[in-house]
């Protein structure tokens, strides 16, 4: 069974089918998921959703608590209690989405530091491994992991869609890689397509980032254009095209490691 470790579960988007999305899910083979959290009330949220479904789907709805960069300005003194109490929840499995976006700038550079490090410190006091976010701020935030790499258990830098030189560096911390349908995309995902056989088979794995990213080559696409879990066969597939392993062993590695990663 697949793992899906990003799902942006809680999105309006889903407000009216998530049960349907969760069976959908199951019924193409993706049997654990891990629902992001990008501020507080979005990290309740998820929780919520993994409380709501616990007994229909058992085992499969696992969280990550955090503060997404874009909304680092509403972290403040007191975010870091919050999330520590969130991350208490038997479901939380991961602190995160946090990192570096200087792509968009939505949250300030200081903003989104200052936030970025006391998510790594709330990592070291937790024990709980990172689920990190970077878009054109490489550079600071290799900088940044590498002062607190000592500390933190383990971290995944979701969603990757930087150079060869990137990915290497986030290997050479000992980082997994996590890659999306952006991969499936062959204007973007060109450069991701040469650069994906580099990472490890025991530090890959796959994710949605559902509802955004729909795999490309997909055959039939919803008209909604709204990306799902059970769609992660599609980017599983295309790994696998772009690698020496068939797409069983990325289904059964990619499983293996985030199962050892978010201990589930």
């Amino acid at each position: 069974m697949l793992t899906d470790i990003g799902v942006n579960l809680s999105s309006s988007r889903y407000r009216k089918d998530r049960r349907n999305v969760l069976q959908n899910a199951l019924e193409a083979g993706v049997g654990k998921l891990i629902l992001t959290g990008t501020s507080l009330s979005e990290s309740k949220a998820t929780l919520d959703i993994c409380d709501f479904f616990a007994n229909d789907f058992p085992e499969m709805l696992y969280a990550t608590v955090g503060i997404h960069p874009h909304n680092a300005e509403q972290f403040n003194h007191g975010t870091s209690d919050a999330l520590y109490n969130l991350s208490a929840h038997p479901s939380v499995v991961a602190i995160g989405e946090t990192g570096l976006d200087f792509f968009r700038n939505i949250a300030s550079p200081k903003a989104q530091q200052i936030s970025f490090e006391a998510h790594l410190e709330l990592a070291t006091k937790t024990g709980l491994p990172m689920f990190l976010h970077e878009r054109e701020a490489e550079s600071l935030q290799l900088e940044i992991l590498k002062e607190h790499r000592n500390y933190f258990k383990d971290a995944v830098v979701h969603c990757f869609t930087g150079n060869r030189d990137t990915l290497l560096k986030y290997l050479e911390l000992g980082l997994y890689i996590g890659i999306t349908g952006w991969v499936c995309d062959q204007k973007r995902g060109s450069e991701l397509r040469n650069i994906v056989s580099d990472i490890p088979i025991d530090r890959l794995m796959i994710e949605t980032d559902a509802p955004y990213l729909l795999p490309q080559n997909m055959i039939f696409k919803p008209k909604n254009k709204r990306n799902e879990p059970s769609f992660l066969p599609w980017v599983a597939k295309e790994i696998a095209a772009c690698r020496i392993e068939c797409v069983e062993e990325i289904i059964e590695q990619t499983s293996i490691n985030a199962k050892k990663f978010f201990n589930i």
